[in-house]
């Protein structure tokens, strides 16, 4: 890579050609107050002006986040003038601001707050009338309020990024797509001008009157509380009180993040301890949803191989992201055969929770409480699906982000670093092995799901257990042929909708040449779910540049090293699994096991006529 030299504060620097000035001031060693999430791959265009400073070369003071550096350029951050500039510019912003910031969930982890602090940015400097605000709570995982955003535009860009086509301000008309199967854009945008813009979904709808997936992408990089997850704690709280027999089921890549809530390297598993967070937190019994996701496997393997046998519907797609399926009952809603009818695993092991488990304990159903933490916002909406309910009695009561969890244990006065490490209980569902793991990692469940297909295909175990293949931290499309029992099997993984409709309009225009497809809402997996604990490189000083890559592949290594420290790591050697399926279900989909395991599909409307719409 080409260098330059430039001056910063009179000194001497190389740096990489084609930098911005914001990213080359950090690679030297210097933070300059920001709200872009450069380190995110997403970015403001220079519009909040709190990053100003001087350059050589340039008429006036220049937004270092898209200005960038060249040979000779002499840069000064703290110049009078350009001090002075960014602490007016964040008072600006503070002007229009909601400042409640002790009952802000986002206390703590707000940027607004960190730059004013940086900037020495004064309260009620510039006041006057404060623009029309929205509180948009209708939505089972995502709450929007205005009052706090900052039109930066961060929002637009991740979902657009993530999910979308075309560039970042597209904006699309709904008007125009009812009935579309595929509206093929990020579903936030700036509305109106000058004064009265805000940012919403359009015709500032709800997120649940308009195709948002509930992925939460957009809460990770709002750097106020503007998006933030529906807390669900009160839930918990509520249930506890009750007297109910409140169990609390936890995802795997919700251990590869929590410890970072509180202070711990990004990517250090923290299980044990959070095990024994749980316990002290009151909950009933503690248990690993990778139990769930062995049965998932065991369920999910048995239906592929099912349709390959037997001319079933192919290629057949995973279904454990809600989010994907969100987007799939919207915009392929022709495409849904496709989908596995098994439940997501904390579903399937919520059911398992409130029917067998409840008879072994002598338990009325009613009166098990579900609680899964997850590092999803999407699982929000999930749990409260009509068709994920038995006999009326949903298979799970609340969820809970890792977020959540972090303030919960806080609230308790718990010091998490000095908790010892505890296991999970183990009377019915505590075994569980490598493959359950790794559901939490971009590729995870088609990697989970071939070392079980192997064996039933061979009856032998294979001699391989890690499919590489399909792994990677990174968003994108993924793809491998297997070669077993003399039959190849084309496999293909996506994460995040914009890769994911690439092998979608393949399958629709019938050119598709897979069997299996795993999907994953979120870019890069659960690892990156919407829930899970924000990411900053201003909060995190000594972390490389290129946190966006990062911080996955920490994550992504905490659940492979777990998988690789397993002594059981294929979901059909499970012995509680084999347990389960003789005393209970009898086979993997077996009559029982479709009652209480699977599920179904139905088009939803992305744009529903909502009144005044």
């Amino acid at each position: 890579m080409a260098k330059v030299n430039i001056k910063i504060e009179g000194v001497p620097y190389r740096v990489e050609a084609g930098k911005t000035i914001l990213e080359a001031a950090k690679a030297c060693g210097y933070e300059i107050p920001s709200l872009c999430a450069f380190n995110h791959g997403e970015c403001n265009q220079g519009s909040c002006r709190v990053c100003l400073v001087e350059a050589t070369g340039a008429r006036g003071l220049v937004a270092s986040c898209v200005y960038p550096v060249s040979e000779g350029m002499e840069i000064r951050i703290s110049s009078p003038k350009a001090v002075q500039a960014r602490k007016r510019s964040v008072e600006l912003l503070l002007s229009n601001h909601n400042k409640n910031c002790q009952q802000c969930e986002k206390n703590g982890k707000c940027e607004l707050l960190h730059v004013a602090n940086i900037t020495g940015a004064e309260e009620g400097k510039y006041e006057g009338e404060h623009s029309e605000h929205f509180i948009d709570e209708l939505a089972p995982g995502l709450v929007r309020d205005t009052s706090k955003c900052i039109l930066c535009g961060r929002c637009i860009a991740r979902c657009s990024n993530a999910h979308g086509v075309g560039k970042v301000t597209t904006k699309y008309d709904p008007k125009d797509l009812r009935g579309s199967n595929a509206h093929g854009l990020g579903i936030l945008g700036f509305e109106n001008r000058g004064y009265k813009t805000f940012v919403a979904p359009a015709e500032n709808r709800s997120f649940a009157d308009s195709p948002c997936i509930q992925c939460g992408q957009c809460v990770n990089v709002c750097p106020t509380g503007a998006l933030m997850e529906k807390s669900e704690i009160h839930l918990v709280d509520e249930a506890m009180k009750a007297g109910k027999h409140v169990v609390v089921q936890a995802a795997p890549a919700v251990r590869a993040a929590l410890g970072e809530e509180f202070g711990y390297p990004i990517g250090t598993p923290v299980t044990g301890k959070m095990i024994a967070a749980l316990r002290r937190l009151g909950f009933e019994k503690v248990y690993d949803v990778n139990f769930g996701a062995d049965l998932t496997i065991m369920e999910e393997g048995t239906e592929l191989l099912g349709r390959l046998t037997n001319g079933g519907v192919l290629p057949m797609i995973t279904s454990c992201s809600p989010g994907w399926v969100n987007y799939a009952e919207c915009d392929y809603s022709d495409l849904l055969p496709h989908l596995s009818s098994c439940k997501s695993p904390h579903q399937m092991q919520g059911a398992i929770l409130k029917s067998y488990w409840a008879q072994r304990h002598g338990y009325d159903p009613k009166d098990v409480f579900v609680v899964s933490v997850m590092p999803c916002t999407a699982k929000k909406y999930e749990k409260q699906r009509d068709q994920l309910k038995v006999n009326g009695i949903p298979d799970v009561d609340c969820v809970i982000t890792t977020r959540e969890l972090a303030r919960m244990i806080r609230r308790a006065g718990i010091i998490f670093n000095r908790l010892p490490d505890e296991d999970w209980d183990e009377d019915i569902m505590g075994d569980y092995s490598g493959a359950g793991v790794i559901f939490g990692v971009t590729g995870g469940v088609m990697e989970a799901a071939l070392r079980t297909v192997y064996f039933k295909l061979t009856g032998e175990e294979c001699g391989r257990i890690e499919f590489t293949e399909v792994r990677g931290h990174r968003s994108g499309i993924r793809e491998a042929v297997i070669n077993i029992a003399e039959k190849d099997i084309h496999v293909a993984c996506a994460s995040g909708m914009r890769s994911a409709r690439v092998l979608l309009d393949q399958i629709r225009e019938g050119k598709s040449k897979y069997h299996f497809i795993e999907i994953m809402g979120c870019p890069g997996g659960c690892i990156n779910g919407g829930g899970q604990p924000y990411v900053r490189s201003t909060f995190l000083p000594n972390e490389e540049d290129d946190i966006y890559d990062t911080y996955r592949r920490k994550r992504a290594q905490a659940l492979y090293s777990e998988d690789e420290r397993q002594t059981i790591r294929q979901s059909h050697n499970n012995p509680q699994i084999k347990e389960l399926y003789e005393r209970f279900l009898g086979e993997p989909n077996s009559h029982k096991a479709h009652e209480l395991l699977h599920t179904t599909y139905a088009r939803r409307e992305g744009f529903p006529d909502v009144e005044g719409k």
